[in-house]
C-alpha cells in the first residue's frame, strides 16, 4: 500500500471493512497516471463497473479528462463523510479518488430477476422474496437490506467432491466471539464426501448424529436473516441452496413468526399465545386422551367423562391402539399432500380425510370424539412457523403416547418432565436451548463483560 500510495480515506475504509472478504481496494494505472477504487464486491454491479469507470480510464489520455468525465455522468452523488460514507459503501456506491479528489458513484446491483417468492415461510405483510441459489445473488440482497460497515462476509471451501463455497456472515459489533469461533470449528471438523445443500449441513453442524431438536434455523426470508444478524447470531449460505442455518437459536426463535414484527404489540402477543396453546394441544392432547379413558376418567367432569365413553362403545380395542392408529393415518395424509403435485394435493389429502374419517366412526374403529382430537392435532401441528421443530415435536407426540400407554397419567407428567429436562440441558452452539429473553442483549452484555 505504500509503494502505491493509497489514499488514507481509502486505507480507513479498507481497515473498516477489514475481514470481510467482498471489500476490495484498486488502482488503475497506465504509466505515470494512477487513480484508485474502493468498493464492495458483493454489493456493486461488476459490468456496470468495468463499462463506466475501468474501460473509460484506459480509453482516456489523462487523469484530468478522465475527471471530466466522472463529473458528468448522472450516477455521481454528493461526497460523504465518516459513518454516512460507509454506509454508503454498503448499499453499492463506489468510492473513486483522482489525486487528492473523491467522487462516490452509484453503481449498486439490485438483483431482481433471480429471485423467488417465498414458499415455507410465507407472511400477508411484509416482504415477499426469498433467497436465490446463487450465493453471489444472495450476498447482494443482504448487503441491499443490511446496511452496516461491520457486516462481515468470511468464505471458506468445504472439502470432499462437492468444493462448494461457503460464506460465514456475521455482525462484527453485536456478535459472541466464542460463539463465532465454535461454529467456524464445528465447518472444519466436516468430514463429509459431498454437501449439496444447507439442509444436508445442517445435519452435520449437530454434534449428536440421533438429536431430535434442531440447533440451527433453516430460512428462506432475507428478513428474518437481517433481524438474527441485528441480534448477534451468525448466518451459514451455501452455494448453490436458497436457504440459509441461522446460529445459535433458543426455543423461542422457532415460535416467531416474521408476521409477528409487522403487526401492533397485542395482535403480535395473541398470535403468540395461539402458538403455544397450538403447541400444548398438538404435544399432550392424544397422551390426555389415552390417560382418561383408560387409566383415570374420573379425572374430568362425570358428563364428560359419559359421552367419551359412550363414543367408545363398539371401538374393539384399546384407546391407545385407536390413538396410535388415528395419529399414523393423520402422517399419512401429510406426507401425501407434501409428496403429491400442488393441482391435486388439496383436493386428494381433502377428500382422503374426509372419506377416512366418516368410515373409521361407522365402522366403530375410532370414536367420534378421536376424530375430533385427530383433527385438532393436524391444524395444531402446522401452526409452529419453523418446520423443523414442528417435525420434532410430532414425534415427541408419539413418545409421549408410549409413555402414556405404559405408566397412565403418572407416564404424561413424568415424560413431559423429561421433556423439559432434556431441553434444559441440551445447547445451541454454547447457548441454552431454553433461554428466555428477559432483559436485553445489551444488558446481557454489560452484565458479561462486568463479571
Amino acid at each position: 500500500m505504500d509503494e502505491l500510495n493509497f489514499p488514507p480515506l481509502m486505507i480507513e475504509l479498507s481497515k473498516k471493512f477489514a475481514g470481510s472478504d467482498d471489500m476490495c481496494l484498486k488502482p488503475l494505472q497506465i504509466e505515470d497516471e494512477t487513480v484508485f477504487i474502493c468498493y464492495l464486491k458483493s454489493a456493486i454491479d461488476g459490468a456496470k463497473l468495468h463499462e463506466l469507470l475501468i474501460k473509460p480510464f484506459f480509453d482516456m489520455k489523462s487523469t484530468k479528462s478522465f475527471s471530466s468525465y466522472i463529473q458528468s455522468l448522472p450516477n455521481l452523488s454528493p461526497m460523504k463523510a465518516g459513518q454516512e460514507l460507509f454506509i454508503e459503501i454498503t448499499k453499492g456506491f463506489v468510492l473513486l479518488a483522482i489525486h487528492d479528489q473523491y467522487y462516490l458513484l452509484d453503481i449498486r446491483l439490485v438483483n431482481v430477476l433471480a429471485l423467488h417468492q417465498t414458499v415455507i415461510e410465507p407472511t400477508v405483510y411484509g416482504p415477499q422474496t426469498a433467497l436465490s441459489e446463487d450465493i453471489e445473488t444472495n450476498l447482494n440482497i443482504m448487503r441491499q437490506r443490511y446496511h452496516e460497515p461491520t457486516l462481515k462476509f468470511e468464505t471458506h471451501q468445504l472439502e470432499g467432491k462437492s468444493h462448494q463455497s461457503l460464506v460465514i456472515m456475521y455482525d462484527e459489533k453485536t456478535v459472541k466471539p466464542s460463539v463465532l469461533q465454535t461454529i467456524k470449528e464445528q465447518i472444519k471438523s466436516i468430514d463429509v464426501p459431498l454437501i449439496q445443500s444447507t439442509g444436508e449441513l445442517q445435519l452435520y453442524l449437530n454434534k449428536s448424529r440421533f438429536s431430535l431438536f434442531p440447533i440451527t434455523i433453516l430460512t428462506e426470508r432475507p428478513d428474518r436473516i437481517a433481524y438474527n444478524l441485528a441480534a448477534g447470531k451468525v448466518i451459514i449460505l451455501l452455494n448453490g441452496s436458497p436457504h440459509a442455518l441461522i446460529a445459535p437459536v433458543v426455543f423461542y426463535d422457532f415460535m416467531v413468526s416474521m408476521e409477528d414484527n409487522y403487526h401492533t404489540y397485542w395482535i403480535t402477543t395473541f398470535t403468540l399465545i395461539l402458538r403455544y396453546i397450538g403447541l400444548f394441544i398438538c404435544l399432550i392432547l392424544p397422551s390426555m386422551y389415552v390417560a382418561i379413558t383408560s387409566f383415570t376418567p374420573d379425572i374430568p367432569r362425570t358428563e364428560l367423562a359419559l359421552t367419551v365413553a359412550g363414543s367408545r362403545v363398539g371401538v374393539p380395542y384399546p384407546s391407545f391402539i385407536e390413538v396410535i392408529f388415528m395419529l399414523i393415518f393423520m402422517e399419512f395424509l401429510t406426507e401425501a399432500s407434501i409428496r403429491l403435485p400442488k393441482a391435486i394435493s388439496a383436493t386428494a389429502t381433502t377428500v382422503g380425510g374426509l372419506i377416512l374419517g366418516t368410515a373409521v366412526t361407522e365402522a366403530t374403529l375410532a370414536s367420534n370424539i378421536m376424530i375430533i382430537i385427530v383433527s385438532a392435532v393436524a391444524i395444531t401441528s402446522f401452526v409452529i412457523p419453523i418446520t423443523e421443530m414442528s417435525f420434532s415435536i410430532r414425534i415427541c407426540r408419539y413418545l409421549l403416547v408410549i409413555y402414556t400407554t405404559l405408566f397412565g397419567m403418572l407416564g404424561l407428567i413424568l415424560g413431559s418432565l423429561g421433556l423439559l429436562m432434556f431441553l434444559a440441558n441440551k445447547r445451541s452452539f454454547g447457548v441454552p436451548y431454553l433461554k428466555l429473553y428477559w432483559k436485553g442483549d445489551r444488558e446481557e452484555t454489560e452484565v458479561q463483560t462486568k463479571g
